[in-house]
């Protein structure tokens, strides 16, 4: 258990991680779209964005409502902007964009039921380069939030899958595990993408990426399809990226600690200096950070979403205000060109 001391210097190290997005951000004049414009957490850590002009916080709801929502909290959203899709004077051009984008699944008559929708409305914002990220998932579920996501601003060319890492922040310590959030079963070509984007990720909070492709066996210690899978996906993550450093299958400790490294690889890269992990299955990266999280004394910021043509974040729905605030900065910081 960590004593009181050690949480305090922990909020100071995850504050400096913050700290440096927002130097990033600095002078940009961000937009991040929150479709959820009712709920309580989202309009305070919206108001709070504002007010320290990090980004520019886009509220999607009913104008009077939102707005008597802020008052009964006490907040300030005047420098916010509020839309409401039932009455956005720019309707005609995303039911346009989004008739054109879903080639021919859908009428015009089914874009305007559907972009009443407030994720899918905030969603073609984004699209349409009317904002620059978004965050939802406060009130919503992860399908609610991703599938538009998915169907209008799509992957990166070359990327088939979202994923989802978190950043595990204790004291002057930074790392990065994925997929954590979103793929169940990854294939060989699923692993190396999450490898090539999750290393994009790690600069984007100054880390370093060296990259190991996680498994119960090191360098061949055991054969199996589950192992082959992983040091598979190793080259061909290799091929995507050449500049990567990256190396597997490794076992947690062969990744991690030095002797064990020397040991297990000594003609691999990595020698027990890894910073960024990836686990064979979703299974695998769910406990792993959570252990990470409760017995380990980490932070673990995220999920953080990758992978796609723009930033789309999701948040818990057990989420509390800072956390809105942490994403909402996060997704400013993967929008900016």
């Amino acid at each position: 258990m960590l004593k009181e001391e050690d949480l305090f210097r922990e909020d100071l190290k995850v504050a400096d991680l913050f700290e440096g997005l927002k130097q990033k951000l600095s002078g940009r004049d961000m937009r991040i779209v929150f479709p959820e414009g009712l709920d309580e957490r989202i309009v305070r850590a919206a108001s709070r964005l504002a007010e320290e002009k990090r980004l520019t916080p886009i509220l999607v709801g009913n104008i009077e409502q939102v707005q008597a929502k802020a008052q009964e909290l006490g907040v300030s959203l005047a420098a916010a902007e509020i839309y409401d899709p039932a009455s956005y004077a720019g309707m005609d051009e995303l039911v346009a964009a989004f008739v054109e984008r879903r080639k021919g699944k859908a009428t015009e008559e089914d874009a305007r039921k559907v972009l009443l929708d407030e994720n899918y409305f905030g969603t073609m914002l984004v699209y349409l380069n009317k904002a620059d990220g978004l965050v939802s998932g406060a009130a919503h579920s992860t399908a609610d939030t991703v599938r538009p996501a998915l169907q209008i601003i799509k992957t990166k060319e070359g990327v088939k899958k979202t994923s989802g890492v978190f950043i595990m922040v204790r004291e002057d310590e930074k790392y990065v595990f994925a997929d954590c959030a979103i793929n169940i079963a990854p294939d060989s070509n699923d692993l190396a993408e999450i490898a090539v984007e999750s290393a994009k990720t790690a600069n984007m909070f100054d880390i370093e990426p060296r990259i190991a492709m996680l498994s119960f066996s090191t360098k061949g210690s055991a054969k199996s399809p589950e192992t082959e899978r992983v040091s598979g996906a190793v080259e061909e993550a290799k091929r995507r990226d050449s500049s990567l450093i990256i190396d597997g299958e490794f076992q947690f400790d062969a990744a991690f600690v030095p002797s064990v490294a020397k040991s297990k690889a000594p003609d691999s890269p990595l020698q027990g200096d890894a910073n960024v992990f990836i686990f064979p299955s979703l299974e695998a990266g769910n406990i792993g950070y959570k252990i990470a999280q409760r017995l380990g004394g980490f932070e673990a910021v995220g999920p953080i979403l990758q992978g796609l043509n723009k930033p789309v974040n999701d948040l818990s729905r057990g989420c509390n205000e800072e956390d809105v605030y942490k994403l909402a900065l996060i997704t400013a910081a993967q929008g900016i060109k």
